[in-house]
């Protein structure tokens, strides 16, 4: 058997086994936050390209929500302003708002609908203002301060948290045979522009559109144990067990939040998976091992 034989059959093994995924998620509506090492590495990012055309040409639809945190402390940077963050949070003047909406509605936005446009695509760009698809709500903290009778309320400025998702223009678009790429600004009751953390918008999403899944990238294997392994085929129980135990602490507990938001709300499954590896979303559905962690509806 000739070398090139021999690849073609190993291709056609590998068509072979996504057929039974391509069936069954066919007309399926899958939401994806794009962000991590998948947004800033040429060759990831033209793989991520290539992976939600693929899905769409395969009947799905796939939505894309993306961040841009590097990229909004980047231009702050050269700006001349520090960035300044609580609890995860990056605090959001109006000056530092007029930021977000450059990089996050414009620079950002548009350079991935330019990307998947010119692999074949055909992706529209929104922000979360646009027909008032996301309503959101200010986002305050409270701090107890044992010298103050009430809790101290902590203002961050113009950071958001969804109060509703309008998907109509997400399912006219879906319906045009459109990849809708959307950036995570609501606008309030008050007409004031909200940045809003996109894990939180993903997970909003998909609930919204009744998804099928809703897929995290990150810049990591997925959800680890204490021995770095990682952990998958999980329900909404172990995660609540993980959490107690502190295994799921720091930055990955409000991703798994948001994924386990999700799952309770309908979605049938949420995925954290490795963004750093090439079609990372590809063999995450595609293929029987998957790429990272699966949190199911049971």
């Amino acid at each position: 058997m000739s070398l090139n034989t021999k690849k073609a059959i190993d291709n056609a093994q590998v068509l072979s086994e996504a057929l039974p995924y391509i069936r069954r998620f066919y007309g399926k509506t899958i939401v994806v936050k794009y962000g991590g090492n998948a947004m800033v590495e040429d060759d990831l990012k033209d793989s991520f390209a290539r992976d939600v055309i693929l899905m769409k040409l395969v009947g799905m639809n796939p939505v894309v929500v993306h961040g841009g945190g590097p990229q909004i402390g980047s231009l702050l940077e050269k700006l001349g302003k520090e960035s300044q963050f609580f609890e995860g949070m990056r605090v959001t003047d109006s000056e530092t708002m007029d930021v977000v909406e450059m990089v996050l509605g414009g620079l950002v936005n548009k350079e991935i609908v330019s990307l998947i446009n010119h692999h074949g695509g055909k992706a529209v760009g929104l922000t979360g203002k646009d027909a008032q698809l996301i309503r959101a709500r200010k986002l305050t903290f409270e701090r107890n301060n044992p010298e103050m009778t009430a809790p101290e309320i902590i203002d961050i400025g113009h950071v958001g948290e969804v109060e509703s998702i309008d998907g109509e223009v997400v399912d006219m678009l879906m319906k045009g045979d459109f990849i809708p790429v959307i950036a995570p600004i609501g606008v309030g009751s008050d007409n004031q522009s909200y940045n809003i953390n996109a894990d939180l918008v993903a997970s909003k999403l998909a609930e919204t559109l009744e998804a099928e899944k809703v897929i995290f990238l990150t810049n990591t294997a997925g959800l680890l144990d204490q021995k770095e392994q990682v952990l998958t085929g999980l329900d909404s129980q172990q995660v609540d067990g993980l959490i107690a135990d502190g295994i799921i602490h720091g930055g990955m507990l409000p991703k798994i939040r948001c994924a386990l938001a999700a799952v309770e709300a309908g979605v049938r499954s949420a995925h954290i998976i490795d963004g750093r590896v090439p079609h990372a979303l590809l063999l995450e559905i595609f293929t029987d091992e998957g790429v990272g962690t699966l949190i199911q509806n049971t």
